[in-house]
């Protein structure tokens, strides 16, 4: 008998799949007793996006939220997503940050890690490897498939030897965007079958509408690890259904062994989970045959869509989709997955709002183009390159050996807010929100952003404002609401923050926020005086709404055409906005840390 085991990815991927990685960890902890006497041979709870959600949107710790993990599922074992030297951030680590990060998560309950490149460039997962086997741990190495006119079973074949020597325990083939079809699948796994003597692990999406006959395919030839998710939160962008898979294998040679009565209770329970998160459901569901076009990834769809319905121009996300594959070529057919799955489609949505190709070019892109994620798999276009990153050095060595040891300085950034070393880590994974989180802990202001508009107003009770983004006729503002009168009121007082200028309004019920003479109104009076609109040469916009990182300019100081003056966030991409003209600034409208729209002068440049 050739048994399968199953991993489940209920508690990762299949809810960063289809709500955009906002499952809580009060949600899933109900349901570990039940998930943990079925017998999985892993289950993934942690890694991708999770460390990030729980920081920013949560309001949770992604390391408490492991060790209460480890806690509840004593009997199985816990797996990650690790995305070696960038971990679970969008850049490279030193290796000594690398090797830190890897100690804590195995300390804290972490039993399997699954690493991966983005560029499938090996070594950018020596060291993650190296340390996960030094914490006595399950070291998987990772093979992102795609598809290219440079990706063939021979190069997944010399990827996989290159993992073997690594010393890794497993294989995992990690099909993000759901691109295998049936008999592709089958002849790479006897291909890697032949080539090395290690367990082969199978992650592929159900987007396409292949999933399940891939499964198969791989089972009969040789794979006996397969990734599922429980039935409620499978399909779409997620991925097969584990019942379905235990059923069909049932009394036959591959069987799970699984019970498919205790598989169903755990999944009642999660179909009730799902109810709570309508509003972060992605309308893009159903089987999509275009992903073998577009090639994104089932993690970012939902995303995707998300980001795009907050600038109000999710009607364009079609358009998007056209332009990805020509950004992918123009960087090297690099495979879609974090990070270059967010470099890629953040270029797309810029070429295709702004309505000019690399009008704006994100810092990741300039930092790709160099060399500073890897070798591309493929040539990169040279004149993008030049126009990019300029008479600067491209980067052919490991990007990390330029890294100095960088733990220490961390610590001493972040200092007294940091209680312990995973702190320290979540502050090095994102600095801003890590460090946002920190500060709100430290005074007991952690307030996780609304399910609905009823627990924004309960929110705005609370001491800690919670924050949102409002889109109103092509316009969208962000809106903190900082307080409201007690509910007993015939006419309740709701206190706002728009785009950070504060606001009052009486209104009877909470639905009168959000129509006209409510919000809106103060909405539209905020931002017509905030900030002048634009109308000489010299005036500095953005093309996008989006986060002001840095002002890197003041008053009364000479500037050329093209030098950076201010950097910006937008869909976790920085972005570096240049003077439009050489000059004198002669105002600043924008700080650090404030939103800003399309259409509002940010910085005033005047000719010299």
């Amino acid at each position: 008998m050739q048994k399968v085991y199953i991993t489940d990815v209920i508690l990762r991927d299949a809810h960063q799949s289809l709500i955009a990685t906002r499952m809580r960890t009060e949600d899933m902890l109900p349901a570990c007793q039940m998930l943990d006497s079925i017998g999985y041979w892993s289950l993934e709870c942690w890694g991708g996006a999770t460390f990030d959600a729980c920081l920013r949107f949560l309001k949770e710790d992604p390391w408490e939220r492991l060790s209460k993990l480890k806690a509840a599922l004593p009997n199985t074992p816990l797996q990650m997503l690790l995305r070696g030297q960038n971990l679970l951030g969008y850049r490279h680590y030193s290796d000594d940050v690398v090797r830190a990060f890897v100690k804590q998560a195995a300390a804290n309950g972490m039993d399997v890690f699954r690493i991966f490149d983005a560029l499938n460039d090996v070594r950018n997962l020596k060291t993650a490897i190296e340390a996960a086997k030094e914490a006595g741990k399950h070291a998987q190495g990772t093979i992102c498939y795609t598809t290219s006119p440079v990706h063939d079973v021979k190069s997944f074949v010399t990827l996989a030897k290159d993992l073997a020597e690594l010393g890794c325990d497993s294989i995992a083939i990690k099909d993000m965007a759901g691109l295998l079809t049936p008999y592709a699948t089958s002849e790479l796994v006897k291909a890697l079958q032949d080539a090395v003597n290690l367990p082969i692990h199978l992650h592929c999406h159900a987007t396409a509408g292949l999933a399940e006959m891939c499964q198969l395919k791989a089972i009969e030839a040789g794979c006996r690890h397969i990734d599922t998710a429980l039935s409620s939160w499978s399909g779409g962008t997620s991925h097969p259904p584990t019942e379905t898979l235990v059923m069909a294998l049932q009394d036959t040679d591959h069987d799970t062994g699984l019970s498919l009565q205790k598989l169903q209770e755990v999944n009642d329970y999660f179909v009730q989970i799902r109810k709570k998160y309508h509003r972060f459901e992605s309308e893009f569901t159903g089987v999509d045959t275009r992903v073998h076009v577009f090639q994104v990834p089932g993690g970012m769809i939902s995303n995707l869509a998300h980001q795009l319905q907050e600038r109000n121009a999710l009607d364009r996300i079609n358009e998007v989709y056209a332009e990805i594959p020509r950004v992918r070529k123009d960087l090297g057919y690099p495979p879609l997955v974090t990070p270059t799955s967010q470099i890629v489609g953040t270029q797309a949505v810029l070429n295709v709002l702004t309505g000019k190709r690399y009008g704006t070019i994100t810092n990741e892109v300039k930092r790709y183009l160099q060399g500073g994620y890897g070798k591309a798999p493929a040539p990169i276009d040279a004149k993008l390159q030049k126009r990019a990153i300029g008479k600067e050095d491209i980067i052919d060595c490991r990007p990390a050996d330029l890294l100095k040891p960088e733990f220490e300085h961390l610590r001493r950034e972040i200092g007294h807010l940091a209680q312990n070393d995973e702190d320290v880590l979540s502050y090095a994974m994102f600095p801003e929100v890590g460090k946002q989180f920190l500060e709100l802990r430290s005074t007991g202001h952690l307030v996780p952003e609304p399910l609905d508009l009823a627990s924004a107003a309960a929110n705005g009770a609370q001491k800690a404002p919670t924050e949102f983004n409002v889109a109103l006729h092509g316009e969208s503002y962000h809106v903190k609401v900082t307080g409201t009168s007690p509910k007993n009121e015939s006419l309740r007082h709701f206190y706002f923050m728009v785009d950070g200028v504060p606001e009052e309004i009486v209104v009877e019920t909470l639905d009168e926020i959000f129509l006209d003479g409510g919000t809106q109104g103060a909405v539209k009076s905020t931002i017509a005086s905030k900030r002048p609109r634009p109308s000489a040469e010299g005036d500095v916009v953005v093309s996008m709404p989006c986060n002001i990182l840095d002002v890197l300019v003041k008053i009364d100081q000479k500037v050329t055409a093209g030098q950076p003056v201010l950097v910006t966030e937008a869909m976790k991409m920085e972005t570096e906005i240049t003077a439009p003209i050489a000059g004198i600034v002669k105002a600043i409208h924008v700080v650090r840390g404030e939103p800003a729209n399309p259409n509002e002068v940010l910085i005033e440049i005047v000719a010299s």
